[in-house]
């Protein structure tokens, strides 16, 4: 007998590939890149993949700018991360840099700024003792690698923790 794949009709596999899409959209937005990449794991084949993406998109079930936008507000909100660090993300998830930079348009310099103050606020040790220069000098190294992690530069970073430690020795 030959191979069952092979014997599939153009609507079997759109049929299985409308339930993926499905089942993938139920879990949550995706964008369109994701949904490709699923649906190829799959072994859907390419023309159906794209054709029933297109519909998606038509009737707004797919929208990778609503995606991105959406994407930024909550991993801003729940991970604090910088703009870099969500363009990356945004571009592993398959989002074009136009519409990755639309997105980023609702982070501010000042919002960005006041975001990792309150990183640095949330983590900052006050039991160490910052009079102490080493102790001081590992809370601050500790800090910027907290911020470097969320994907801020190290001067931004550096600025950013010394300027909070300085703060909380003032209310001191």
């Amino acid at each position: 007998m030959g191979d069952p794949e092979a014997l599939r009709s153009d609507e079997d596999w759109a049929s299985e590939a409308r339930a993926i899409l499905l089942r993938q959209l139920a879990l949550g937005p995706r964008s369109r890149h994701q949904l490709e990449r699923k649906l190829a794991d799959r072994d859907i084949p390419a023309a159906t993949a794209s054709a029933l993406l297109d519909r998606f998109e038509e009737v707004q079930l797919i929208d990778d700018a609503e995606f991105a936008r959406m994407w930024v507000r909550t991993r801003t909100a729940a991970k604090s991360l910088s703009r870099a660090s969500l363009r990356r993300e945004l571009a592993d998830k398959g989002i074009e840099s136009e519409l990755a930079e639309d997105a980023l348009l609702q982070i501010s310099d000042d919002d960005e700024r006041e975001q990792a103050r309150d990183v640095v606020r949330r983590k900052l040790r006050f039991r160490a003792d910052l009079s102490d220069r080493a102790a001081r000098e590992k809370e601050v190294r500790r800090l910027v690698g907290v911020l470097a992690r969320k994907g801020y530069s190290p001067g931004a970073a550096f600025s950013i923790v010394k300027d909070v430690i300085a703060d909380t020795e003032a209310l001191d």
